[in-house]
This record gives structure tokens, C-alpha cells and sequence, in this order.
């Protein structure tokens, strides 16, 4: 079981919190320290595993307390979980080493999941010895895999980006392939194949042009301005 200090001033958030902890298995609750001598007198009587912080607490306040925890090579895992919002005190937090950060008011979905994912870490490390990077990655770091989009043979992604960019310069206004391999300094055939690819990826539509003699014309106008499929080639 994973003991738990809830270090919380006001009475009725503490007993909130103390109830959400109550629905969680694998959680043990062990006090509610209401400033920061009552936090530190609780753990050095106690085995505790995690504290539940808050940041606004009378005379010194919760990241006083975990500064000094710091300091002191207190082996606890700490989760704030407290109304302030201000990015410097998040800075803060995250720099000592906060498994997570709860900004009130919240709903108990967010606690459920901030808790069950430490508990899920605990188990990972207490039962792991070593880790490959993957590992790592899934288990503790909660990287998600990144999206492989590979491009079809022949696309190059720096001349797909220069031909995106020339695209959107022409401010949605139709162009032909010769116009735009132009531009980019590729041939007509190699320029054709890019042309076709941001069709299939609905960026392009297509009107086609018969003349009398010689080949069809065909003329491109973008559609769709967002280039958020780039980020992934």
C-alpha cells in the first residue's frame, strides 16, 4: 500500500481530498497536517509514500516544505494539489521533483488519474530492476509513440516543405504544375509527383483543361491551409 499525508489548511478540502483518496485502491491514508511544523512532526513518525501538497498554507507555504524536504533527502513523492496557478510556482514545483500538479478546482477524474498513474509507476519500479529505453518511455516517462507517416517513394520532405511554402504564397489562386516546378527549380515529372500526393492528402483540388491539341492543362488550387500533416514526415 502506498501511504499517503494530506498537507491541506482548509479542514473541508483536506476531508474532499481524504474521501477521493478513499476510492482509490493501493492508497493508504495516514494524517492531514495542516501547516508545515504538523506536515514534518507526521513524517518523522510515520512511513510516508506520498503527500498530497497544497501551496498556500499560513506562516510558510507548501513549496517551503518541499524545498526542504529536498534539503533533506526525505525520500517522499510529493503531488500538489493547490490553486496556484502561476506559472512561476509551477516552474517551481516540477524543479523539485513533483510527480504531478492538481490545480484546484478540480473533477475526481483528474485526482483518479494523477494517483492511479503513480500507483502504476510504484508497481513498475518496484518490480523492474532495469528497463530498456522503451521501457522507460511507456512505463515512467508516458511517451507516447510518435506517428510514422513515410513518404512515398520519390517525395523528398525538404522539397515537399519548399513546395508547401510556394503553395501558400499564391494565396489560394489556382497554378499549373510548370508554374510551381518553376518556383521550386525540379522538372515537371518530379514536380507532378508532389502535386499528386498533397491531392490524395485533400490539400490540393484539381480542375483539368482540354485544349484543342496537345495535352490536357491541369490547374491546382489549395484547399486546405493546414499543414499539420508535415509534422509527422
Amino acid at each position: 500500500m502506498i501511504k499517503v499525508l494530506i498537507v491541506e489548511d482548509d479542514p473541508m478540502v483536506a476531508q474532499f481530498n481524504k474521501q477521493y483518496l478513499g476510492q482509490i485502491d493501493g492508497f493508504e491514508f495516514i494524517a492531514i497536517a495542516s501547516c508545515f511544523k504538523s506536515a514534518i512532526d507526521i513524517l518523522k513518525n510515520n512511513n510516508v509514500n506520498l503527500i498530497l501538497l497544497d501551496i498556500f498554507m499560513p506562516n510558510i507555504n507548501g513549496l517551503k516544505l518541499l524545498e526542504h524536504l529536498r534539503k533533506i533527502n526525505k525520500e517522499v513523492d510529493v503531488i500538489i494539489v493547490s490553486a496556484a496557478s502561476d506559472m512561476h510556482t509551477i516552474k517551481k514545483a516540477f524543479q523539485y521533483g513533483v510527480a504531478d500538479y492538481l490545480i484546484k478546482p478540480f473533477e475526481f477524474d483528474r485526482f483518479n488519474e494523477s494517483l492511479c498513474s503513480y500507483r502504476e509507476k510504484q508497481n513498475f519500479m518496484k518490480n523492474n530492476n532495469a528497463v530498456s529505453q522503451k521501457q522507460l518511455d511507456q512505463h515512467i516517462l508516458n511517451k507516447q509513440q510518435p506517428i510514422v507517416n513515410l513518404l512515398p517513394k520519390g517525395i523528398d520532405k525538404n522539397t515537399l516543405k519548399k513546395t508547401w511554402t510556394s503553395i501558400q504564397n499564391m494565396n489560394s489562386q489556382s497554378f499549373s504544375t510548370e508554374e510551381v516546378a518553376k518556383i521550386i527549380g525540379i522538372s515537371r515529372v518530379s514536380m507532378r509527383k508532389y502535386l499528386v500526393f498533397l491531392l490524395e492528402k485533400e490539400i490540393l483540388s484539381i480542375n483539368i483543361e482540354y485544349g484543342t491539341v496537345g495535352r490536357p492543362i491541369y490547374h491546382y488550387r489549395c484547399v486546405n491551409s493546414d499543414s499539420s500533416f508535415l509534422d509527422y514526415m
